[in-house]
This record gives structure tokens, sequence and C-alpha cells, in this order.
């Protein structure tokens, strides 16, 4: 079992970056597959980005090519990179952790989740 909480959010501009960081407790953290959510007021809870246990990548359509996701499995962490954020990032993102090893694009595939974090990009 792990616990993941995330940190890095804020308030930037558009245009500018930001890095968002999820550490999740737990000795097995690297046979988790992990994945980054967000959801904006009044909308549905959307994909961001996975990683599996392999390392192996996937990107929601709206952020390839801007956002980075990466992990640090000695450090029990997985990060996610931001950058050319637009208004349309604004959300609170969440860090989520699939006990399969996979990097799911659906959130109900994802076993444990963090609180989450609000990144809010102004115009």
């Amino acid at each position: 079992q792990v616990q993941p909480v995330e940190s890095g959010g804020g308030l930037v501009q558009a245009g500018g970056s930001l890095r968002l960081s999820c550490a999740a407790s737990g000795r097995t953290f690297s046979s988790y597959g992990m994945g980054w959510f967000r959801q904006a007021p009044g909308k549905e809870r959307e994909f961001v980005a996975a990683i599996n246990r392999r390392s192996f990548v996937r990107y929601a359509d709206s952020v390839k090519g801007r956002f980075t996701i990466s992990r640090e499995n000695a450090k029990n962490t997985v990060a996610l990179q931001m950058n050319s954020l637009k208004p349309e990032d604004t959300a609170v993102y969440y860090c989520a952790a699939d006990s399969s090893g996979n990097y799911y694009s659906t959130y109900e595939e994802y076993d444990y989740w963090g609180q989450g974090t609000q990144v809010t990009v102004s115009s």
C-alpha cells in the first residue's frame, strides 16, 4: 500500500513552468504505476500523464510536448514538469497509484489517491 502526497502547486503566469512532486510512502513503490490527473471547477477529473513500473510513459494529447512525467524509485517520488502553461491548465492536480504497475489513463484503475494540489495559470 502507498499513500501519495502532492506538492509544488501554485500560481504562475501563462507561458511559465511549475514542477509538481508526489511522494508515496511504502516499500513497494517501484512496483506501482503512477498517474497524474486534474479536475477543474465544474468539470470531470481528466487524465494528464502516467508512468508504469518500467518507466514507460503516456500523456493526454492536451499536454503532450509540454508536460513530462518521471519517477525516482530510490526516493519514492514521481514528478510532473509542466512547461508552457496555459490558463486552461488551471485545476487541482492529483497523484494516483496503481497496484498493477500499469499506466492507465482512466481514473477508475487507480487504487490510491493524494489530496491534490492547486495549479492556477493566469492569462
